[in-house]
């Protein structure tokens, strides 16, 4: 087996509950019930009505329940359908960086593997932190977004290494679950070009599902090829060789350097809605002769030349269009997901303000990024008068961070689209109490069908 495969599952199987700080426990719970506040909201959305039809059709005893059900699937099946809600209206958190992408998507395969091993709350929050921390680092050694492909890769392996803790698996199988997840799973990044398509808000989800697929392939004995990273035609020929970093004492653990999204909208979108929300009133809409987003090269060059993102037609491509979430922002003076519905979409008052909008980029915000999310947004009057705001770190950045009052409240307002009141507290109190819970399966306790 090569060094890399074996450097990463000695980070996964390293972490320990009794070795976490406090801090790192807490960041864990705010990120999960962020998720699950995610995935009930598009529980309804048909992704996940697809979705969740694929996973009913398999009965599988000892698999795992898809959310919202008391139905037991496959757990790679489970772990699609739930994936899918937690990641279809792109408001899970995200690493920083371009290409940084989603490490909650890996609690798709995650809370599938909790769900057969019926494993304690300890156990779980330490798998989370595992997997974070090896999709931060691979996303860190090897970039794989420059060269084309999806950052949804990290997603596979960190599943992979999660799953394979919480299903117990001996440090050899869980290098094979490692080279498994890693030899099949090298999507193409296509996925977030041009016109989006609903696998947007599935390719993570699928990630999962391959990763957990890969646990439970490796627990049956299923080995995977021993140079899947360094042997020829192995990953490095493809991406280019890098290096993973080991995981050295008094490291900062990864998942608290994950930022929450306060706006359901991508994470480069973050940062331009506040600055849009500020700036609304300040110059009647009739007025606007120009607006001018500032912002660092990878969100401006995402937002420019690209004729999906100038003329959405999908929610998929409109959470992920600038111009389109400004000029709703700057029209509504308020921000939420509904500006991606059908009848938003084709609203042109939102098209025609979009014409007057560009994303252009600032040489000292891409020199700032990512340690800052700056922004500034510019309007010119047609009398000539100007109006400016800027921020650096939108709410939720890890440095401008939601206060755990801001992460009850984003939970329960989106879980309040499915779930009645009383499994919504019930549901938050588990989180919040996780490390005591002998059984976090639990968590998947919720029965709306």
């Amino acid at each position: 087996m090569d060094k890399t495969i074996s450097r990463i599952a000695e980070c996964g199987l390293g972490i320990t509950y009794d070795g976490l700080p406090a801090t790192v426990i807490h960041d864990c719970k705010r990120h999960i019930l962020d998720t699950l506040g995610c995935a009930y909201a598009a529980y309804d959305a048909e992704p996940s009505l697809m979705a969740r039809r694929l996973a009913l059709r398999a009965h599988a005893p000892t698999g795992a329940r898809v959310l919202g059900t008391a139905h037991r699937s496959t757990p790679e099946l489970a772990a699609f359908a739930n994936g899918v809600m937690i990641r279809y209206l792109d408001g899970n958190d995200a690493f920083p960086g371009g290409g940084g992408g989603h490490p909650s998507d890996a609690l798709g395969a995650l809370l599938a593997a909790t769900d057969m091993a019926r494993v304690s709350g300890k156990n779980l929050i330490a798998a989370i932190v595992a997997a974070y921390e090896i999709y931060h680092r691979l996303f860190e050694a090897a970039r794989i977004q420059d060269k084309g492909w999806d950052h949804v890769f990290y997603t596979a392996v960190a599943s992979a290494v999660g799953a394979s803790r919480l299903l117990g698996l001996s440090v050899k199988k869980t290098r094979n679950a490692i080279a498994l997840s890693i030899t099949p799973n090298l999507a193409l990044e296509v996925t977030r070009r041009g016109d989006l398509s609903m696998w947007k808000g599935c390719a993570g989800a699928n990630a999962a599902r391959n990763g957990i697929f890969a646990a439970c392939l490796a627990a049956e004995g299923m080995t995977g090829p021993a140079m899947a990273v360094e042997g020829k035609r192995g990953l490095w020929d493809v991406v280019g060789k890098f290096e993973f970093a080991p995981l050295n004492a008094g490291d900062t653990f990864r998942i608290s350097l994950a930022n929450l999204k306060f706006f359901l909208a991508e994470y480069h979108a973050q940062a331009p809605i506040t600055v849009a929300l500020s700036l609304h009133g300040q110059v009647p809409l009739e007025d606007i002769e120009r607006i001018t987003v500032y912002t660092y090269q990878f969100a401006a060059i995402r937002n420019k030349g690209d004729v999906g993102i100038s003329h959405p037609l999908t929610r998929e491509t409109a959470d992920h269009s600038i111009p389109y979430m400004v000029a709703a922002a700057l029209i509504d003076g308020s921000f939420s997901d509904a500006i991606f519905s059908d009848e938003r979409l084709k609203d042109d008052q939102i098209h025609r303000l979009m014409k007057n909008i560009e994303v252009v980029e600032d040489a000292g915000y891409t020199r700032a990024y990512p340690d800052l999310n700056p922004c500034r947004i510019e309007i010119l009057a047609r009398n000539g008068r100007r109006k400016s705001a800027a921020v650096d770190y939108p709410l939720g950045h890890v440095k401008n961070p939601m206060s755990d009052r801001d992460v009850e409240e984003k939970y329960r307002s989106l879980s309040a689209r499915t779930l009645p009141a009383a499994e919504i507290a019930s549901l938050s109190s588990d989180v919040w109490r996780l490390e005591q819970l002998a059984d976090a399966s639990v968590l998947l306790d919720v029965t709306l069908v």
